[in-house]
């Protein structure tokens, strides 16, 4: 098996490369420079992509893009983090399009940020977009890889939630205060997470590429969705140790800018059901077991 992954840098992309070398697949990464053997070079500024090197490819995964919670969001940071993701998105989707031999299926990375701030309600792949700086870019990113569905490949959008690594994201920045006894809920701590670990993230990834019944938008999270204040408890409570120190939205809105309000203030309780449908089975469905099995 030959498997294309563009990000392949990234927290998602170099785990999924090394759990697919480790079960002896070829892995084509998609490089901007310096191209290791069975690398290919692409550089989506330049509108640079040879889609041919990518023949006889089993799959595409595409999960490049500008990390969206480093740095202020100014108009130059929002610009890249649009265009590293639609542009990026529409290039690679043409180029496929366009190739002899195109690859059967295309797995593109999105976002939960797709449904902005829903508040309590239990969120599907039907349910509308919001209107917020990132359900935009979600909605832009996605409709990005019509080219390649109008060219016969089967396209699955994946809506991924808070991934849960200790190696990096969301839960690896909040070890530390945590451990030290300086955590706490998040404005009033009423707004849903949605998440999903690692390990489980590269089980969806693998099974949207064999399972030839999905495409379109499909959620990847677990089916235990919580409240940021359970979340809290829940991982104060694998740590042995109290969480008595609230950052209130006001705070957060201080130290990161607009950022806040999508990152960690939005609510989306997403539902998992048509992922179980399809038949996977998670690792990981309840919180308190996934951290204990990502913390260790």
């Amino acid at each position: 098996m030959r498997i294309a992954i563009s990000g392949a840098t990234g927290l998602v992309g170099s785990s999924f490369a090394a759990a697919l070398k480790a079960e002896g697949a070829q892995v084509a990464r998609l490089v901007r420079k310096n191209p290791l053997e069975d690398d290919v070079l692409w550089d989506p500024r330049a509108n640079s992509f040879d889609a041919e090197s990518l023949a006889g490819c089993d799959a595409v995964v595409h999960l490049a893009g500008e990390n969206i919670a480093t740095g202020r969001w100014n108009a130059e940071k929002k610009k890249r983090i649009r265009s590293s993701r639609v542009q990026g998105t529409q290039i690679l989707a043409e180029g496929l399009a366009a190739a002899e031999r195109k690859p059967p299926v295309l797995i593109s990375a999105s976002a939960i940020g797709f449904y902005g701030d829903a508040g309590n309600t239990m969120l599907t792949e039907q349910s509308p977009a919001g209107t917020d700086f990132l359900a935009e870019v979600c909605q832009a990113w996605e409709t990005a890889t019509q080219p390649a569905r109008d060219a016969g490949i089967r396209v699955v959008n994946l809506r991924i939630g808070v991934v849960l690594s200790k190696e990096g994201g969301a839960l690896a920045k909040m070890l530390t205060p945590f451990r030290l006894g300086f955590g706490g809920r998040i404005g009033n701590g009423k707004q849903y997470w949605s998440w999903i670990t690692l390990a489980d993230l590269i089980g969806v990834i693998r099974h949207a590429i064999r399972c030839e019944s999905l495409a379109g938008p499909l959620n990847a999270v677990a089916p235990g969705s919580v409240t940021n204040a359970e979340f809290t408890k829940i991982l104060g409570k694998v740590l042995k140790r109290p969480t008595l120190f609230p950052l209130p939205a006001f705070a957060a809105r201080l130290m990161l800018g607009e950022m806040a309000d999508p990152l960690l203030l939005a609510s989306a309780r997403i539902s998992s059901e048509r992922l179980e449908q399809s038949g996977y089975t998670f690792q990981f469905s309840e919180l308190e077991a996934a951290f204990r099995g990502v913390i260790g």
